[in-house]
């Protein structure tokens, strides 16, 4: 299956982390985060990937082209402007290469264990949106579900009605495709791939599956100490959960 990593953006929120890099490349144990993504992919048996730049795309580029795996890429910002954002426009950047199958969505400031990578490729007609159990489901995207459907997403709600947050890793079938067409800007002035995924939901055609090992988010500095020593300790990959 075809995998598309979005790592489009800059990563404000690592502060001057970013300033002249995309946080994607930030040195962890002297390799770029992205690596560390990658690897985890093609040791699941995925091989078709794309990775969507945009902000300091030539930092990304030049880490593939030493990287060696025939890893393509597409720079958002050269097939739909550097004025159009949100977690929708990978996705319809990456529409060439993807064609008319399934495929794999995963944000480029994540870390999924192999295992629970693996079990995403699924040849069915279902969307699927991963799953995680958090003591602070506030901080993300809650995930409302009715069985083993998907009912809505509820963006940092202040009160959450489940500690089930979404982790940016999806399964997403061709059907995506019409509602990105229909897809309008969210209250932050941008289009958001979960409300394409909520759309999808209504007609009950997303699951929710629920990741079993660790999920690591990439997002602020100090997380760049977090995600060292967990690369550097194998055997918390069993047993890591969210703070």
């Amino acid at each position: 299956m075809k995998v598309v990593i979005a790592a489009a953006g800059k990563g404000t929120r690592m502060g001057e982390l970013t300033k002249h890099q995309p946080k994607h490349v930030i040195p962890i144990l002297g390799k770029p985060f992205i690596y560390y993504l990658v690897s985890h992919l093609r040791e699941a048996g995925y091989l078709d990937i794309v990775v969507v730049t945009g902000y300091q795309s030539d930092k990304i580029d030049h880490f593939l082209a030493g990287y060696n795996h025939n890893i393509k890429t597409v720079n958002q910002f050269k097939v739909l402007g550097d004025k159009v954002y949100g977690t929708a426009c990978p996705v319809k950047a990456a529409k060439s290469f993807i064609g008319n199958e399934n495929f794999i969505l995963i944000n480029g400031d994540a870390l999924i264990s192999k295992r629970d990578l693996k079990a995403f490729d699924i040849d069915d007609d279902y969307c699927y949106l991963s799953s995680i159990e958090s003591q602070k489901p506030e901080k993300y995207g809650v995930v409302i579900s009715r069985g083993e459907y998907l009912e809505r997403i509820d963006e940092k709600p202040e009160r959450p009605s489940s500690n089930l947050v979404n982790c940016g890793f999806y399964k997403l079938t061709p059907d995506i495709f019409s509602e990105l067409e229909k897809l309008e800007k969210s209250s932050r002035g941008e289009y958001e791939i979960v409300d394409a995924i909520t759309s999808l939901a209504k007609q009950k055609k997303v699951k929710v599956k629920r990741i079993k090992d660790y999920w690591l988010d990439f997002g602020s500095p100090e997380d760049i100490d977090k995600v060292e020593r967990f690369l550097t300790n194998k055997a918390a990959e069993k047993v890591y959960r969210l703070p």
